[in-house]
């Protein structure tokens, strides 16, 4: 039987609660309150343009991991199928669980590859991405509508409130992240020589310039259009207006939730975010109403896509059977070595 809102608010605000995003959840009633006046073609429209901007996406990394495996087949449509599924996890799934599932798919998709020569080959695709980002927050922060990094602490959301509150512990955290690092590959000193091998085989792409350009940042850039109209069309659903800057400033939201990955696609972030930037630009209830019903918009377009990927082309029936099976495949690697 179908839970229905009622189920799904529940839920939302047990999660939101914990992180202290309380906004999420009063967005979520009058996301379900304005259904009668959501546009719904330009929903559609902007949901197709995310599903091309992750199927353009997915060709640019698949050229990356061509360059690093001349030697082996690789198909499309299981790193397309590997890209989505990890996005329709990270949805639901905080803290890069998406990721992980996006490297083990794709490294069992490649015969003789491993893991330090597939995640350095996905990883080649954030180069053009945090051109794109930088640049994006550039024009972000000079429309005098999105707030500055101290001020994130004013915010109703409890990760960006916390860490921006408290930078004594912010910096603690990053030089205890940045120590363990470095002790990983002092532990690891034996192997490190193979394992840069491996990365470096990773990168390959990145020496020629000129397929770098071709076969990766041609793909990205068209994937970035392709997102830019999907946020277009959504403001335009819910009324907020599609324009150049409204885009670009969903997008500026995007990068932050990105850095900030402690709840599932960025929830109670996004919100507080988006209602501060766009708090002259449209009513209170109209803005609460995109900031999460884009969300869920997205993220079931997302895990639809991402289960259809794991059943019909990797021929898994749930996303905690991938689970157990990157445990059981990781167990087994380690296994071998010993």
């Amino acid at each position: 039987m179908d839970p229905g809102p009622s189920a799904f608010l529940g839920s939302c605000h047990g999660m939101t609660t914990a992180f202290g995003a309380l906004e999420f959840f009063d967005s979520v009633g009058k996301f379900f309150s304005s259904l009668a006046h959501l546009e719904w073609l330009p929903l559609l429209f902007g949901l197709l343009c995310f599903a091309l901007y992750l199927l353009l996406r997915s060709r640019a990394l698949f050229n990356a991991l061509r360059a690093a495996f001349p030697a082996e087949e690789i198909e499309w449509r299981r790193v397309w199928g590997a890209y989505v599924a990890g996005n329709g996890i990270g949805q639901v799934v905080p803290l890069g669980g998406g990721t992980v599932v996006q490297y083990f798919l794709t490294r069992t998709s490649i015969e003789n590859s491993t893991y330090p020569t597939v995640i350095a080959a996905i990883t080649t695709g954030l180069v053009f991405d945090w051109i794109v980002n930088v640049l994006v927050m550039i024009f972000a922060f000079t429309q005098g509508v999105f707030p500055k990094p101290p001020d994130f602490s004013k915010l109703h959301a409890f990760d960006l409130r916390f860490l921006a509150g408290h930078p004594r512990f912010t910096l603690f955290l990053l030089t205890v992240l940045g120590i363990a690092v470095l002790v990983g590959f002092a532990l690891l000193s034996a192997r490190v020589r193979a394992f840069w091998l491996r990365v470096r085989q990773g990168f390959t792409i990145l020496t020629d310039r000129r397929r770098y350009l071709r076969d990766m940042v041609r793909w990205q850039a068209a994937a970035w259009c392709a997102r830019f109209a999907a946020y277009w069309f959504l403001l335009d659903a819910f009324h907020i207006g599609g324009s150049v800057r409204n885009a670009l400033l969903v997008l500026g939201v995007q990068v932050v939730a990105t850095i900030v990955p402690f709840t599932p696609g960025g929830a109670g972030v996004q919100q507080a975010l988006l209602l501060t930037v766009f708090a002259h630009a449209a009513s209170s209830s109209q803005v609460a109403a995109f900031s999460v019903g884009q969300q869920i918009a997205l993220a079931v377009l997302t895990a639809s896509m991402g289960f259809a990927a794991l059943a019909l082309i990797f021929r898994f029936r749930s996303f905690r059977e991938v689970i157990r099976r990157g445990r059981e495949h990781r167990a087994a690697g380690d296994a071998a070595r010993t």
